[in-house]
């Protein structure tokens, strides 16, 4: 299997409290770095009246494009460790925001660190990520009366058949990952004793959930 990249499917939020300031941190998936700017700019008019609003965001299965934004704390105590803790994560185009909403106690460089990395660490637990990896839609056409069976022997394997038509036969493809291409198509002929074509296998991405 090869994997391309880890995402998030769904993002999550994290809120914590440090010494009476709140930090409440967002994630979202972005491909762009305007996509980034304009959830940056979207975060911010929300929590317009936060005292901060630090930001990052990474892009490209290895990480080459990436920024940060302290947005007024101390330098190095707030975007960077954000930052820090999704390279670490290993999620690709991903952004994050986290707002600080200050309680009134100086954290000091170390705590300010903690607090943010510790923010964007509970919005990634609580968020729903996959993996991109590489696979192949493959399309076949098969009577009405071994549909069924192909259905079931695809579901037992964790899979599902999609763009079905039902026309005079039915018309369908699944998307599995690349090495699998064989293993398939050798069981799907097996479970209706042959009655099956394939069209010619095109490659794509598959997004497995972890």
């Amino acid at each position: 299997m090869i994997l391309l990249m880890k995402i998030l499917i769904s993002p999550g939020t994290g809120e914590i409290e440090v010494k009476k300031s709140r930090f409440i941190a967002h994630l979202r998936s972005v491909k762009t770095e305007e996509e980034a700017l304009s959830f940056f700019a979207e975060t911010k008019k929300q929590y317009w009246d936060a005292k901060h609003n630090c930001t990052a965001f990474v892009l490209g299965e290895d990480g080459r494009i990436a920024r940060c934004s302290d947005d007024g704390e101390p330098a190095q105590t707030a975007g960077r460790p954000m930052l820090d803790v999704l390279m670490h994560s290993g999620v690709r185009n991903v952004a994050c925001v986290v707002t600080r909403y200050f309680g009134g106690v100086l954290l000091g460089t170390g705590g300010l660190v903690k607090a943010y990395s510790d923010a964007v660490a509970e919005a990634l637990k609580n968020s729903v990520t996959g993996e991109e990896i590489e696979g192949i839609r493959l399309p076949f056409s098969v009577d009405y009366t071994n549909y069924g069976k192909i259905q079931f022997a695809l579901e037992g394997l964790g899979y599902k058949i999609g763009d079905a038509v039902f026309a005079q036969d039915v018309q369908g493809a699944v998307r599995i990952p690349k090495e699998e291409e064989e293993r398939v198509r050798t069981l799907l002929t097996e479970s209706c004793c042959g009655k099956i074509s394939f069209g010619e296998s095109e490659n794509c991405t598959i997004l497995k959930t972890i």
